[in-house]
């Protein structure tokens, strides 16, 4: 198992978009599992409460989720529910609670303190993994707000592009030092995430003064839907997938 680091907030990897729909919680769970699959220690915290699914697409049936946390009847620590997949790989859950909607309309200072105690909880684990709900409302940006690494995801879709234009804006205008680095999800080959990418950096450098990283690029696989359906993660269902072998090249950028 690998060394932690000294700061528990940058352990903190979060996964975001500006628009739903461009395999940000699919990713999330599949980075999750292919991280625990290098003998880390994870924690994947489901940080959305409206439209919560990593514990659908894992198959789990939590008895507390994030729900539970925010009501006062359980602890982060005491909502974890651990995922194994069939040869015993695993990671721990915090599961949101899908559609309760309350996340967004919590105050700023309880989001406030759910980071804090995500950033403590973090530091039982080599990582701990943040699904953020797709959007730039307050809760998104605020638990956003942490030294640890942000991915955004976005597809070839030009909303996509609008939409994760204005999430990087966002985050850099609350924290000018935001450490983000972009993935390009369901493209159908390397070079036309390459240009995806290329035009989200070029109105980032042009507009933010900035220039995110390309973390990774994710072609377009069937065997991802077959193993959404399955709910199973991917490097479990089809380990020699083409997408997987992106996601593990993804991995390997987060782990250098």
């Amino acid at each position: 198992m690998t060394k932690k680091t000294d700061n528990p907030d940058c352990r903190l990897i979060t996964i975001a978009s500006g628009k739903g729909g461009v395999g940000k919680t699919w990713l999330s769970v599949t980075l999750a599992h292919a991280l625990a699959r290098l003998d880390r220690n994870i924690l994947l915290f489901d940080g959305d409460l409206g439209l919560a699914n990593v514990d659908i697409q894992l198959g789990l049936i939590p008895d507390r989720d994030l729900g539970s946390v925010l009501a006062g009847d359980a602890t982060l620590a005491e909502a974890v529910t651990r995922y194994k997949d069939p040869a015993g790989i695993g990671f721990d859950v915090i599961a949101g609670k899908s559609g309760s909607g309350a996340l967004g309309s919590l105050a700023t200072d309880t989001l406030s303190k759910l980071r804090a105690d995500l950033i403590d909880r973090a530091k039982a684990y080599d990582h701990a993994l943040l699904d953020l709900a797709a959007g730039i409302d307050p809760s998104v940006s605020t638990l956003s707000h942490h030294d640890g690494e942000i991915l955004v995801v976005m597809s070839g879709d030009p909303t996509s592009l609008t939409d994760a234009y204005a999430f990087i804006k966002l985050t850099v205008a609350r924290n000018p030092d935001a450490k983000i680095s972009i993935v390009v999800n369901n493209v159908a080959t390397k070079k036309d995430g390459e240009k995806v990418y290329e035009a989200i950096k070029r109105a980032a450098e042009g507009f933010l003064k900035i220039s995110p990283p390309l973390a990774g690029i994710i072609k377009s696989d069937s065997k991802v839907v077959d193993a959404i359906r399955a709910q199973m993660p991917l490097l479990a269902r089809h380990p020699q997938s083409d997408a997987a072998a992106d996601v593990m090249a993804l991995t390997g950028h987060l782990t250098k």
